[in-house]
């Protein structure tokens, strides 16, 4: 991995780890239920109309095609949409009213596995060696650790097991983006799929019947802020950047890393302790990244002392 993918893929991991927290100041829970507790869909859906709009914007400044052309072209933004953008945040804003972002991200964490799945059936180019099997496993061992979910609830509860089918929406969008053909520039399917994934969420916001009284509070005007902004604007724009470079098994490594900096943002702003689970957890995910990333660390290195 060159040290400009290092520095995206960790800046990727980071602003993603924290979009945890800002999902659930946004929705809060059963028992302190924030202002769009009762309606996660349209939090979602108004997330990605500020952050398509953005983009939209931005690949109209810099990119010679901010509309999608042929046919080719379109269907990748229609994936784009329908599962990396309104299937995963749906599900994912859903499930995080009745889970901890602990849980949340252990199982988002999965991204990675299932990702392994689905790229044997759609891209026999894409594979792992035992190895690197052994790395991820590791990797998740280490989340797991790090998050300590309650295993009982985490079987049982219908929250965890609609951010599962966020995870599953999220890791078969990232192989079948990979696969089909388009030279869309990456900021164009970025917005027009934030766009299309919006209008699919109000759609299914109203067939909710979600509903909100009132005016949002500074806790929540901030997070949706931070997560159209920054997760959303400019960390998709990282991520199908890094899908393009590193091919769809080793960006969603990214899962791994990103409980991190979500516990170092809880130890942060929130004042919530790093103890020795945490500490573990680190150090796991750390040897199973290393695991699976040893072969590109290596050449990495070898580029370096003989440039040097």
């Amino acid at each position: 991995m060159r040290y400009r993918n290092l520095l995206l893929f960790l800046t990727l991991a980071a602003v993603w780890g924290s979009a945890f927290m800002a999902i659930k100041a946004g929705v809060g829970g059963p028992d302190t239920p924030a202002y769009f507790f009762d309606a996660p869909v349209l939090f979602a859906a108004v997330r990605f109309d500020i952050a398509g709009a953005i983009m939209l914007v931005y690949a109209a400044w810099t990119t010679d095609r901010w509309l999608p052309g042929g046919r080719d072209d379109w269907v990748v933004v229609a994936v784009g949409a329908v599962l990396i953008i309104a299937g995963y945040h749906a599900l994912l804003f859903v499930g995080q009213r009745g889970t901890t972002s602990a849980a949340a991200a252990v199982i988002v964490s999965l991204s990675p596995v299932l990702t392994t799945a689905f790229a044997r059936a759609f891209l026999p180019d894409e594979r792992l060696t035992i190895v690197g099997i052994v790395g991820m496993t590791l990797g998740l061992a280490g989340v797991i650790v790090l998050s300590r979910p309650d295993p009982a609830n985490l079987v049982s509860s219908r929250f965890e097991a609609l951010v599962f089918a966020a995870a599953l929406c999220f890791a078969l969008g990232s192989v079948l983006t990979r696969r089909l053909d388009s030279d869309l520039p990456t900021a164009t399917m970025e917005a027009w799929s934030m766009l299309g994934g919006a209008v699919l969420m109000h759609v299914a916001s109203v067939g909710l019947e979600e509903s909100v009284v009132g005016m949002p509070g500074l806790r929540e005007l901030a997070a949706l802020a931070y997560l159209s902004i920054v997760s959303s604007a400019i960390g998709f724009l990282i991520y199908f950047d890094l899908l393009d470079r590193l091919g769809a098994i080793e960006i969603n490594l990214v899962s791994y890393v990103a409980p991190i900096f979500a516990a170092l943002a809880g130890f942060l702003f929130l004042a919530e302790r790093i103890d020795g689970p945490t500490v573990a957890g680190f150090v796991i995910i750390l040897v199973g990244f290393v695991l699976v990333k040893r072969r590109a660390m290596q050449s990495e290195l070898r580029r370096h002392v003989a440039d040097r």
